[in-house]
């Protein structure tokens, strides 16, 4: 009988196949028929802010460009836009960023907040994982963590811009509620796996931050 850690290989290594030269993971049949994309523009090398009313959004390398939808088939302009929309109904301006040397969402939310004005950003992994982060944390610990992916609906990703908005404007947020699924990591260990496996490919060492400008866009077949 086969371990655990050789199914898994082995499961991983089919699904990776398969996935080999796809740009984006099967839409869930609520998606299914309609193309959703985000457009990026990089504008430049991504800077430290000055402005206090602002919180910084930091998404992985492969965010939106190998991966259009999170590891449940969420699409990922949806996910953004929700949270851009959180920290601007708190009254503040969001920024974005894509993180290029690393793929860690610790280490995303932290290069997001250090350069953010108020000290406060977010990092979204491509599979959905976010952080909340300050910039005076240690980048391994947080304000808040979401790594439960599978368990997060747009409305979590709402809330959670917006209490990072909170964060920024100094105040004391309750944390964002979410669900607690145990069996999420079994479930998913294997996709979770094939995502990590794609996104750490498009990791550049060294390479600076960029600004973005984002569109949105959906349409039919």
């Amino acid at each position: 009988m086969m371990t655990s850690e050789a199914l898994v290989e082995e499961v991983v290594n089919e699904v990776l196949k398969r996935l080999q030269g796809k740009t984006q993971v099967s839409p869930t049949p609520a998606n299914a028929g309609k193309s959703v994309y985000i457009g990026f523009e990089e504008i430049g090398e991504a800077k430290a802010g000055i402005k206090q009313d602002e919180v910084v959004v930091g998404i992985s390398p492969a965010f939106g460009i190998k991966f259009k939808e999170n590891i449940v088939g969420i699409p990922l302009s949806e996910i953004l836009r929700e949270v851009l929309a959180g920290i601007a109904e708190e009254g503040l301006s969001p920024r974005l960023i894509r993180v290029k040397h690393t793929a860690d969402v610790a280490f995303i939310a932290h290069t997001a907040a250090k350069l953010s004005g108020s000290g406060v950003g977010i990092g979204i992994q491509s599979r959905g994982t976010t952080v909340i982060h300050q910039k005076d944390l240690q980048p391994l610990n947080n304000l808040e963590l979401f790594p439960q992916c599978p368990v997060l609906n747009l409305d979590t990703y709402r809330e959670i811009g917006k209490n990072a908005a909170r964060y920024a404007k100094g105040e004391s947020p309750t944390p964002v509620p979410v669900q607690n699924d145990q069996m999420a990591r079994p479930k998913f260990q294997a996709k979770a796996a094939v995502m990590h496996n794609f996104e750490t490919s498009y990791v550049t060492p060294g390479a600076k931050p960029v600004e973005l400008k984002v569109s949105f866009g959906r349409g039919g077949n």
